[in-house]
């Protein structure tokens, strides 16, 4: 699938936000364009912007705001919630810190994740399990964030209801054994400007060329900076330009397998080639953390008959990713 779209599609999904949890939905026309849109844009693209999703602008801005003050404090306190294996792969990771592919990214990061009750997956879990780390500075960092994971992981819901009706499914198809529970993580992101990195750690490279592992991301990203890209069919790589109040999103790793390859993810990666320093919130919303993601009957029968993908756990699929992801 895929194709060489030149732009990133922009969908206006607030009929999708305001009726799809609604009786009668299915005759509704414009949720049906909406619905059509999607499975446009992810077929095409993997990639799309969507505004009309109900979360005010000026909370996507006070996010970047404190995501951006937190990476402005001096290293010896973002350090102390630094990410190690003890802390569960939660807190701060330095410049160069992530790998993609063997190569250091230039950003530094704070990664979030939903809370894992010790025990509660067995030797599944045991590499993520824990709460996450919140600085004391800014104050009100953990509430602010906490509020947002929740009103994402609602927001996706819906959009993953839409995408289940783009594919021919029941609105709930993702929920239950796939996504009734789903995981979810987030990752805070800051780009510096090249120059301010040293010579021997520097490449051009803010993250490299990756597909994500779960359902649907949900990207904010500040309004003026131009640095994430997507690789269309040809290999060309499109600049995903900001459109403000809107979110970038794209399909995972865990919906190609669902779909049986109907919608598959894009290889993006960021440069900031900028004078400024680029922040960058992604939202990452997956099945649940011991789903067995398999591709659905409807979607075989849609494409020859035959599975194409093996069965994967997204919890394996998700530490096998983490667990070589940082230069410890």
């Amino acid at each position: 699938m895929g194709s060489d779209f030149k732009a990133i599609p922009l969908v206006d999904i607030s009929a999708l936000v305001e009726k799809v949890d609604h009786p009668g939905m299915a005759d509704d026309g414009d949720l049906l364009d909406v619905i059509r849109e999607l499975d446009r844009a992810c077929k095409d693209a993997g990639f799309f912007y969507v505004k009309g999703h109900g979360i005010a602008e000026s909370l996507m801005a006070e996010v970047r705001d404190v995501t951006r003050s937190f990476f402005q404090l001096p290293l010896e306190e973002k350090r102390k919630i630094r990410l190690t294996p003890r802390t569960g792969y939660r807190g701060y990771q330095r410049v160069g810190q992530n790998i993609t592919k063997g190569k250091l990214d230039m950003h530094e990061a704070i990664d979030c994740y939903a809370h894992i009750e010790p025990g509660k997956y067995g030797d599944l879990g045991k590499h993520l399990e824990g709460d996450n780390l919140w600085p004391d500075c800014p104050s009100n960092f953990k509430v602010l964030l906490d509020n947002y994971a929740r009103l994402l992981r609602d927001l996706s819901r819906k959009i993953m209801r839409g995408i289940a009706l783009a594919l021919g499914a029941p609105s709930d198809a993702f929920e239950g054994g796939t996504a009734g529970d789903p995981f979810w993580y987030l990752r805070l992101i800051g780009y510096p400007v090249p120059a301010s990195i040293s010579q021997e750690q520097r490449t051009n490279t803010g993250c490299g060329a990756h597909t994500d592992y779960g359902l649907l991301t949900l990207v904010n990203q500040d309004d003026d900076i131009c640095a994430l890209e997507v690789r269309n069919l040809s290999g060309e790589w499109i600049q995903a330009k900001p459109v403000p109040g809107t979110f970038v999103c794209n399909i995972g790793d865990m919906l190609e397998v669902w779909s049986n390859g109907i919608y598959q993810p894009t290889l993006h990666r960021v440069f900031n080639n900028s004078l400024h320093y680029r922040v960058s919130v992604a939202f990452f919303y997956e099945s649940n953390f011991d789903a067995v993601v398999e591709p659905a009957e409807l979607c075989r029968e849609k494409t020859g008959g035959v599975a194409k993908y093996d069965k994967v756990v997204y919890g394996e699929h998700l530490v096998k990713k983490v667990l070589n992801n940082f230069v410890l």
